[in-house]
Protein backbone atom coordinates (compact mmCIF):
# COMPACT_ATOMS: atom_id res chain seq x y z
CA UNK A 1 0.00 0.00 0.00
CA UNK A 2 1.34 3.58 -0.94
CA UNK A 3 2.47 5.55 2.07
CA UNK A 4 1.95 9.13 1.07
CA UNK A 5 3.82 11.91 4.58
CA UNK A 6 3.11 16.03 3.98
CA UNK A 7 5.20 17.83 5.74
CA UNK A 8 3.19 21.18 7.15
CA UNK A 9 3.59 24.16 8.94
CA UNK A 10 0.79 26.51 10.83
CA UNK A 11 1.80 30.33 10.18
CA UNK A 12 0.51 33.54 11.54
CA UNK A 13 -1.37 35.57 8.73
CA UNK A 14 0.54 37.29 7.27
CA UNK A 15 -2.37 39.81 6.35
CA UNK A 16 -2.35 40.56 9.75
CA UNK A 17 1.58 40.54 10.59
CA UNK A 18 2.68 43.71 12.69
CA UNK A 19 6.55 44.52 13.83
CA UNK A 20 7.74 45.20 17.01
CA UNK A 21 9.61 48.47 16.07
CA UNK A 22 11.59 48.59 19.10
CA UNK A 23 12.52 44.64 19.31
CA UNK A 24 12.41 44.25 15.63
CA UNK A 25 10.25 41.34 16.03
CA UNK A 26 7.24 40.04 14.77
CA UNK A 27 3.87 40.52 17.09
CA UNK A 28 2.66 37.32 17.36
CA UNK A 29 -0.58 37.97 19.69
CA UNK A 30 -3.83 38.51 18.44
CA UNK A 31 -2.86 37.27 15.29
CA UNK A 32 -4.87 34.65 13.96
CA UNK A 33 -2.57 31.32 12.39
CA UNK A 34 -3.46 29.45 9.33
CA UNK A 35 -2.31 26.38 7.78
CA UNK A 36 0.24 27.29 5.25
CA UNK A 37 -1.03 27.58 1.86
CA UNK A 38 1.50 26.12 -0.02
CA UNK A 39 1.42 23.29 2.54
CA UNK A 40 -2.62 23.07 1.84
CA UNK A 41 -2.00 22.21 -1.75
CA UNK A 42 0.31 19.84 -0.95
CA UNK A 43 -1.93 18.17 1.13
CA UNK A 44 -4.73 18.36 -1.25
CA UNK A 45 -2.12 16.67 -3.90
CA UNK A 46 -1.46 13.84 -1.90
CA UNK A 47 -4.94 13.16 -0.74
CA UNK A 48 -5.82 13.48 -4.54
CA UNK A 49 -3.24 10.62 -4.93
CA UNK A 50 -3.87 8.42 -2.08
CA UNK A 51 -7.27 8.11 -2.97
CA UNK A 52 -6.52 7.11 -6.70
CA UNK A 53 -4.28 4.38 -5.41
CA UNK A 54 -5.42 3.19 -1.93
CA UNK A 55 -3.36 4.36 0.04
CA UNK A 56 -2.27 5.95 2.82
CA UNK A 57 -2.10 9.58 4.05
CA UNK A 58 0.34 10.83 7.31
CA UNK A 59 0.77 14.51 7.78
CA UNK A 60 3.22 15.89 10.48
CA UNK A 61 4.36 19.47 11.79
CA UNK A 62 6.91 20.71 14.14
CA UNK A 63 5.57 23.86 16.30
CA UNK A 64 3.28 24.59 19.75
CA UNK A 65 -0.05 23.25 20.95
CA UNK A 66 -1.64 25.32 18.64
CA UNK A 67 -0.59 23.74 15.85
CA UNK A 68 -3.03 21.14 16.49
CA UNK A 69 -5.76 23.18 14.93
CA UNK A 70 -3.63 23.06 11.17
CA UNK A 71 -3.35 19.33 12.00
CA UNK A 72 -6.94 18.60 11.97
CA UNK A 73 -7.49 20.16 8.77
CA UNK A 74 -5.18 18.41 7.04
CA UNK A 75 -7.39 15.64 8.58
CA UNK A 76 -10.44 17.33 7.46
CA UNK A 77 -8.64 17.32 3.77
CA UNK A 78 -8.29 13.75 3.59
CA UNK A 79 -5.16 12.93 5.88
CA UNK A 80 -5.26 9.83 8.35
CA UNK A 81 -2.64 10.38 10.32
CA UNK A 82 -1.14 13.40 12.34
CA UNK A 83 1.86 13.94 14.10
CA UNK A 84 2.34 17.39 15.90
CA UNK A 85 6.39 17.42 16.91
CA UNK A 86 5.90 19.92 19.82
CA UNK A 87 8.42 20.67 23.10
CA UNK A 88 9.91 23.76 24.39
CA UNK A 89 13.14 22.72 23.56
CA UNK A 90 12.54 23.57 19.75
CA UNK A 91 11.82 27.07 20.45
CA UNK A 92 13.95 29.12 18.14
CA UNK A 93 14.68 26.61 15.94
CA UNK A 94 16.29 28.06 12.31
CA UNK A 95 15.70 25.73 9.13
CA UNK A 96 18.91 24.00 9.76
CA UNK A 97 17.46 22.82 12.74
CA UNK A 98 13.66 22.37 11.45
CA UNK A 99 14.94 20.14 8.71
CA UNK A 100 17.19 17.93 11.35
CA UNK A 101 14.07 17.45 13.11
CA UNK A 102 11.33 16.92 10.58
CA UNK A 103 13.62 14.27 9.04
CA UNK A 104 14.66 12.47 12.00
CA UNK A 105 10.64 12.04 12.69
CA UNK A 106 9.75 11.07 8.68
CA UNK A 107 12.92 8.71 9.00
CA UNK A 108 10.95 7.15 12.20
CA UNK A 109 7.53 7.02 10.67
CA UNK A 110 9.45 5.14 8.08
CA UNK A 111 10.96 2.59 9.89
CA UNK A 112 7.69 1.71 10.85
CA UNK A 113 6.05 2.40 7.65
CA UNK A 114 7.47 2.54 4.63
CA UNK A 115 7.20 6.45 3.34
CA UNK A 116 7.30 6.36 -0.30
CA UNK A 117 6.52 10.03 -1.37
CA UNK A 118 7.19 12.90 0.88
CA UNK A 119 5.71 16.27 0.05
CA UNK A 120 6.47 19.97 1.50
CA UNK A 121 4.83 23.55 0.51
CA UNK A 122 7.38 25.21 -1.69
CA UNK A 123 7.77 27.75 1.00
CA UNK A 124 6.53 28.51 4.49
CA UNK A 125 4.71 31.93 4.09
CA UNK A 126 5.98 33.29 7.03
CA UNK A 127 9.97 33.06 6.48
CA UNK A 128 9.82 32.56 2.40
CA UNK A 129 13.23 30.77 2.40
CA UNK A 130 12.13 27.53 0.88
CA UNK A 131 14.81 25.42 2.30
CA UNK A 132 13.05 23.01 5.35
CA UNK A 133 11.88 20.43 2.50
CA UNK A 134 15.42 20.49 0.60
CA UNK A 135 16.85 20.53 4.07
CA UNK A 136 15.29 17.94 5.10
CA UNK A 137 15.67 15.71 1.84
CA UNK A 138 18.93 16.13 1.76
CA UNK A 139 19.52 14.80 5.62
CA UNK A 140 16.87 11.75 4.10
CA UNK A 141 19.08 10.79 1.04
CA UNK A 142 16.04 11.71 -0.91
CA UNK A 143 16.01 12.06 -5.17
CA UNK A 144 14.22 16.28 -4.44
CA UNK A 145 11.60 17.57 -7.40
CA UNK A 146 11.17 21.25 -6.37
CA UNK A 147 8.61 23.74 -7.67
CA UNK A 148 6.13 20.85 -8.50
CA UNK A 149 2.98 21.89 -10.45
CA UNK A 150 1.48 18.53 -11.08
CA UNK A 151 2.07 14.95 -10.24
CA UNK A 152 1.46 12.49 -13.52
CA UNK A 153 1.89 9.21 -12.20
CA UNK A 154 3.41 7.19 -9.06
CA UNK A 155 3.99 3.56 -9.74
CA UNK A 156 4.66 2.02 -7.15
CA UNK A 157 5.23 -1.42 -8.42
CA UNK A 158 7.93 -0.12 -10.50
CA UNK A 159 9.07 2.33 -7.77
CA UNK A 160 8.87 5.65 -9.51
CA UNK A 161 6.89 8.64 -9.78
CA UNK A 162 6.67 11.19 -13.19
CA UNK A 163 6.36 15.01 -11.41
CA UNK A 164 6.12 18.01 -13.63
CA UNK A 165 8.09 21.12 -12.11
CA UNK A 166 7.66 24.84 -13.09
CA UNK A 167 11.43 26.29 -14.11
CA UNK A 168 11.98 29.95 -15.01
CA UNK A 169 12.12 29.09 -19.09
CA UNK A 170 8.95 26.46 -18.82
CA UNK A 171 8.38 22.29 -17.13
CA UNK A 172 10.18 20.05 -16.86
CA UNK A 173 9.36 16.70 -16.72
CA UNK A 174 11.26 14.52 -13.92
CA UNK A 175 10.93 10.88 -13.55
CA UNK A 176 12.31 9.85 -9.98
CA UNK A 177 13.11 6.73 -8.33
CA UNK A 178 10.41 6.50 -4.98
CA UNK A 179 10.73 6.85 -2.34
CA UNK A 180 11.20 10.40 -3.07
CA UNK A 181 10.74 14.33 -1.92
CA UNK A 182 9.06 17.11 -3.66
CA UNK A 183 8.47 20.50 -3.20
CA UNK A 184 5.09 21.97 -3.93
CA UNK A 185 3.27 24.74 -5.51
CA UNK A 186 -0.34 25.89 -5.19
CA UNK A 187 -1.08 24.75 -8.58
CA UNK A 188 -0.65 21.19 -7.51
CA UNK A 189 -4.06 20.44 -7.10
CA UNK A 190 -6.79 22.24 -6.02
CA UNK A 191 -7.98 22.63 -2.42
CA UNK A 192 -11.28 20.93 -2.34
CA UNK A 193 -14.70 20.89 -0.05
CA UNK A 194 -14.08 18.69 2.88
CA UNK A 195 -16.49 15.32 3.18
CA UNK A 196 -19.03 15.52 5.66
CA UNK A 197 -17.44 12.11 7.29
CA UNK A 198 -13.77 13.40 6.89
CA UNK A 199 -14.81 16.79 8.59
CA UNK A 200 -16.81 14.49 11.43
CA UNK A 201 -13.50 13.16 11.82
CA UNK A 202 -11.25 16.34 12.00
CA UNK A 203 -13.81 17.57 14.77
CA UNK A 204 -12.59 14.55 17.27
CA UNK A 205 -9.49 13.68 16.02
CA UNK A 206 -6.53 14.31 18.22
CA UNK A 207 -2.75 14.07 16.40
CA UNK A 208 -0.03 11.94 18.20
CA UNK A 209 2.29 14.31 19.97
CA UNK A 210 5.80 13.88 20.16
CA UNK A 211 8.43 15.47 22.30
CA UNK A 212 12.46 15.85 21.85
CA UNK A 213 12.80 12.81 23.83
CA UNK A 214 9.76 10.51 22.47
CA UNK A 215 9.61 8.78 20.55
CA UNK A 216 13.04 10.53 18.91
CA UNK A 217 15.38 11.39 21.21
CA UNK A 218 16.79 14.37 19.31
CA UNK A 219 20.57 15.98 19.93
CA UNK A 220 20.24 18.86 21.89
CA UNK A 221 23.46 20.41 20.17
CA UNK A 222 20.71 20.56 16.60
CA UNK A 223 17.81 22.08 17.89
CA UNK A 224 16.04 25.31 19.60
CA UNK A 225 18.64 28.25 19.25
CA UNK A 226 21.72 26.24 19.92
CA UNK A 227 21.08 24.26 17.02
CA UNK A 228 20.40 26.83 15.08
CA UNK A 229 23.26 29.35 13.51
CA UNK A 230 20.88 31.78 11.78
CA UNK A 231 21.53 35.26 13.08
CA UNK A 232 18.67 37.96 12.15
CA UNK A 233 20.42 41.05 13.02
CA UNK A 234 17.70 43.43 12.36
CA UNK A 235 13.99 43.26 10.69
CA UNK A 236 11.50 45.48 9.95
CA UNK A 237 8.47 46.84 7.95
CA UNK A 238 10.20 48.86 4.66
CA UNK A 239 9.07 52.61 4.22
CA UNK A 240 6.17 53.52 1.99
CA UNK A 241 6.79 55.03 -1.11
CA UNK A 242 5.46 57.73 -2.93
CA UNK A 243 3.14 56.35 -5.98
CA UNK A 244 5.00 56.49 -9.42
CA UNK A 245 3.84 59.36 -12.01
CA UNK A 246 1.44 57.70 -14.41
CA UNK A 247 1.72 59.09 -17.95
CA UNK A 248 -1.46 58.64 -20.21
CA UNK A 249 -1.47 57.35 -23.80
CA UNK A 250 -4.61 58.69 -24.52
CA UNK A 251 -4.40 62.02 -22.76
CA UNK A 252 -1.23 62.38 -24.47
CA UNK A 253 -1.00 60.94 -27.88
CA UNK A 254 1.51 57.98 -28.26
CA UNK A 255 4.22 60.21 -29.38
CA UNK A 256 4.45 62.73 -26.64
CA UNK A 257 3.67 60.33 -24.05
CA UNK A 258 7.34 57.94 -25.29
CA UNK A 259 9.17 61.43 -25.84
CA UNK A 260 7.85 62.47 -22.14
CA UNK A 261 8.66 59.13 -20.59
CA UNK A 262 12.59 58.78 -22.10
CA UNK A 263 12.70 62.20 -20.87
CA UNK A 264 12.20 60.88 -17.25
CA UNK A 265 14.29 58.08 -17.99
CA UNK A 266 17.10 60.27 -18.89
CA UNK A 267 16.86 62.30 -16.27
CA UNK A 268 17.00 59.62 -13.63
CA UNK A 269 21.06 59.45 -12.89
CA UNK A 270 21.08 55.68 -12.56
CA UNK A 271 19.06 54.98 -15.58
CA UNK A 272 21.77 56.91 -17.53
CA UNK A 273 24.80 55.57 -15.94
CA UNK A 274 22.88 52.55 -16.76
CA UNK A 275 22.76 53.52 -20.56
CA UNK A 276 26.21 54.60 -21.11
CA UNK A 277 27.53 51.69 -19.59
CA UNK A 278 25.85 49.53 -22.80
CA UNK A 279 27.33 52.00 -25.36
Amino acid sequence: MIHLLVSIKQVPDTTNIRIDPETGSMIRKGVPAILNPYDAHAVASAAEWKKKLSGKLTVITMGPPAAEEALQECIEMGADRAVLISDRAFAGSDTLATSYVLAEAIRKIDEDDHVDLVFFGKQAIDGDTAQVGPGAAIRLGLPLVTYAVDIQEINEEEGYATIVRKTESGKEIIKTTLPAALTAEKSIAEIPYAALPDLITSLKYKPEVWSAQEPVAYDAAQIGLGGSPTMVAKSGTPEAHEPAETISVEEKGLADTVETALEKMLSNTTVAALLEDQK
